[in-house]
């Protein structure tokens, strides 16, 4: 029942940028984990980025520095800003929701994601 669907992939050299986009229907989007995952052939997939219910967020240490992870609840709209891109960020990337869960000491904990768009791909050429 709910749809995530995402949009911006493409292709870009080293060094550009690009926006990913995912839309979410059927829930209240704001009071759930949302994520960033990307998979690239032969690999396991790969949590990119991580924002909580509570709007902290988390990176893998790959795109440290180089993606941000960002929310607008009042469009319903996920983003990824990916700058500074390597070849080794080609991969599937897919958008992804699920429940916040009561962490350690108060954290929020985002590790089960349910519901899953259908993918847009990102192609860096060097």
């Amino acid at each position: 029942q709910v749809q995530l669907v995402e949009s911006g992939g493409g292709s870009a050299q080293a060094g550009g940028s690009l926006r990913l986009s995912c839309t979410v229907s059927r829930y209240t989007y704001s009071t759930y984990c949302m994520g960033w995952f990307r998979q690239a052939p032969g690999k396991e997939r790969e949590e990119v980025a991580v924002i909580d219910s509570g709007g902290s967020t988390s990176y893998a240490d790959s795109v440290k520095g180089r993606f941000t992870i960002s929310q607008d609840n009042a469009k319903n709209t996920l983003y990824l800003q990916m700058n500074s891109l390597v070849s080794e960020d080609t991969a599937m990337y897919y958008c992804a929701a699920g429940p916040p869960r009561p962490g350690t000491m108060g954290w929020i904990r985002c590790d089960i994601f349910a519901h899953w768009g259908q993918g847009t791909q990102v192609t860096v050429s060097s």
